[in-house]
């Protein structure tokens, strides 16, 4: 160590294909205790660990923590190089960073939920080379203070990565636009030859290029996966009584008599035990009376909105991610990166403002990935009071298929926009109901893919 406690320069050796390959699997195995790469994460995990640039589409639940996560370990074994990880949340910080905490890979966060000492002791550990990945807001990144921190780490050897999680938000096409992320291509700018990884669940082929365009991607590989999630069945129902049709779907669908298996919760409803689940409202007034009313039916619900104090959604938070039978209800600023993977449903008492929004957020259903679990994400508004007419491309109905119980799929009609003046009584017969659809009707509803 120098005098200063900075970590001295490195050289960097770059490894063989065969040791990248061999030192991600290892990581895999001893750090996250899987035997094997779901998918297209193997190739996106060796190329990143390489060194190469990358654009990756994978869906809800995908594993995509995994193909920034290994490779900033295998960087920081090799090369002693630390990872930046761009979040747009600081519920998603803290979720994943105490994660990769109790797996024991030095990680941290910088927020606006740290006071100045605990900033100044991270930016510390960071230029003494002592976090494998630190998640920082794209506001932080590009103040002068925090590049300066980086230019020291760059000039030493020490910076190995940049991930750039949700990268959907740097797009004005996307459904999360935040301006600061378009400040992220000083990045290429200023750490040339420091590889980057965007990645997001949802951007159809005008966000993609936007993506690639403001983060300078251009030369990037790109890895695409199916959005299509097969243990996941979605099911919309007209909106009468929304509350007690929720309470019915809940005691129906996710409950079972206490002592008996077949929910992987334990939440107690009059005898019953629940399954964990969250519920989306769109005000904040709507998210505490639902919580209520289903508190009051004996249903261990939480409360989660931009308006309560930090500490509480903290608290709910850590709730819901480390007990069983929890139901989280919740505005849309609930979930983004949160991996639980026994959240058996997602009910939506009013609807996203677009089915990118809806995917992502049903997508927080089923993460364990089996055709057994009982997954389900319920609607109960009506297709024709989405905020935008419908169209062909993006609107339409989700129906169960009667014959895969287990592996239903989103179907969607080739409905056209309702004729002007078209009373609203009568739209919706654009959307008429429908069995037997195939899984590429899924495929070419949302542009994922």
């Amino acid at each position: 160590m120098s005098e200063a406690g900075l970590l001295p320069a490195r050289p960097t050796h770059a490894p063989s294909a065969t040791d990248t390959a061999q030192a991600c699997l290892d990581v895999l195995r001893d750090v996250f205790g899987y035997s094997q790469f779901r998918g297209p994460q193997q190739a996106i995990v060796e190329h990143v660990s390489a060194g190469g640039d990358a654009l990756v589409l994978m869906p809800t639940g995908g594993g995509k923590s995994l193909c920034f996560q290994v490779p900033a370990i295998v960087r920081q074994r090799v090369l002693g190089q630390v990872t930046i990880v761009v979040s747009p949340l600081i519920a998603l910080m803290h979720d994943q960073v105490g994660a990769l905490l109790e797996a024991g890979v030095p990680a941290a966060c910088l927020n606006s939920s740290l006071d100045a000492e605990q900033t100044a002791d991270v930016e510390r550990r960071l230029l003494r080379g002592e976090i494998t990945l630190l998640y920082a807001a794209p506001e932080r990144l590009t103040t002068p203070r925090f590049m300066a921190q980086l230019q020291s780490l760059y000039e030493r050897g020490r910076l190995g990565l940049f991930a750039i999680d949700e990268a959907h938000c740097v797009s004005q096409w996307g459904h999360d636009f935040r301006p600061d992320y378009r400040g992220l291509a000083a990045l290429h700018e200023r750490f040339p030859g420091v590889p980057r990884v965007a990645l997001t669940a949802t951007a159809d082929a005008l966000t993609r290029e936007d993506i690639v365009h403001h983060l300078q991607l251009q030369d990037a590989r790109h890895f695409v996966s199916s959005f299509d999630r097969p243990n996941i069945r979605y099911l919309i129902v007209e909106k009468k009584d929304a509350l007690q049709q929720l309470l019915r779907f809940i005691e129906r669908e996710h409950s079972a008599p206490a002592g008996t298996s077949g929910t992987s919760g334990a939440g107690a409803h009059g005898g019953i035990v629940h399954d964990s689940g969250v519920v989306y409202c769109q005000s904040r007034r709507k998210v505490e009376d639902v919580a209520a009313q289903l508190a009051d039916a004996g249903l261990r619900a939480l409360p989660y909105h931009a308006g309560l104090d930090s500490a509480v959604r903290q608290r709910h938070q850590d709730r819901f991610l480390r007990e069983e039978g929890i139901i989280m209800v919740a505005t849309i600023a609930f979930g983004m990166g949160i991996d639980k993977p026994d959240v058996r449903f997602v009910a939506h008492l009013d609807m996203p403002k677009n089915i990118e929004g809806y995917y992502q957020e049903t997508g927080r259903a089923g993460r364990e990935a089996t055709n057994s679990s009982r997954c389900c994400a319920t609607s109960s508004m009506r297709c024709w009071r989405w905020p935008k007419p419908p169209t062909a491309a993006a609107c339409a109905c989700w129906l169960t298929l009667a014959n895969s119980p287990g592996r239903a799929a989103i179907a969607t009609t080739a409905c056209s926009r309702p004729r002007p003046g078209t009373p609203p009584r009568r739209r919706a017969s654009c959307c008429p109901a429908f069995t037997g659809c195939s899984r590429a009707a899924v495929r070419r509803s949302v542009p994922a893919t």
